[in-house]
């Protein structure tokens, strides 16, 4: 199974990427000032259920194919970890008006819990970041299917936690994201480092 070292990277990566302002942390966002607590919590707990479909399907279909071969496994695995350093180059030098765009639209949205499921699972981004992530941690000699649930669940649960904060705080954040362009700056830079940092070690190790 996952040793105790490998899931606290894992931990702490996922911890670092929870926190970054993302696309799903922004409607949350969004859903919050314009419906108040009520609508910001029903948007959180609708992506998290979204983001769970994800990782449900990547759990069963991954599984799959890489119980059959350990090449197959390495293949996915560097694959990842190239998508991963992908990810974090973007991340670094996207601007500023991509991120409010996703604010604006994120008001525009009805139904918040149904809204927030649907948002998350037609989002092929994050279905492609779980195929990339979680292989990068499980153990291929033990069951696949535990530790894909059990590092999702997981991943799902720090982003939840994250977008709560957020509701709580919707308001200064709200103000922060709209006027300060070096706190958006350094969000990015973390969170692009973050993948950056993380797909090339996993490629090396």
């Amino acid at each position: 199974m996952i040793t105790s070292g490998q899931f606290l990277i894992f931990l702490s990566a996922a911890f670092l990427l929870a926190i970054a302002p993302g696309p799903g942390m922004l409607y949350v966002l969004a859903r919050s000032l314009k419906g108040g607590k009520k609508v910001g919590l029903a948007s959180s707990f609708g992506t998290a259920l979204g983001g769970m479909g994800h990782v449900i399907a990547a759990a069963f279909g991954l599984s799959a194919i890489l119980a059959q071969s350990a090449y197959a496994f390495l293949f996915v695995k560097y694959l990842g970890a190239a998508y991963l350093v992908y990810l974090g180059i973007r991340t670094l030098f996207s601007d500023d008006a991509a991120m409010l765009a996703t604010v604006d639209e994120g008001k525009k949205a009805q139904s918040p819990f149904w809204q927030g499921v649907l948002t998350e699972v037609l989002n092929p981004k994050t279905a492609l970041f779980f195929l990339a992530f979680i292989p990068q941690f499980v153990d291929h000699a033990a069951p696949l299917l535990p530790q894909f649930m059990l590092l999702g669940a997981t991943s799902i649960a720090l982003n939840t936690s994250a977008d709560l904060v957020v509701v709580l705080a919707a308001a200064p954040l709200a103000k922060r994201l709209e006027t300060s362009i070096l706190w958006r700056r350094r969000q990015r830079q973390v969170s692009g480092a973050a993948l950056v940092g993380l797909g090339s070690y996993v490629a090396v190790s």
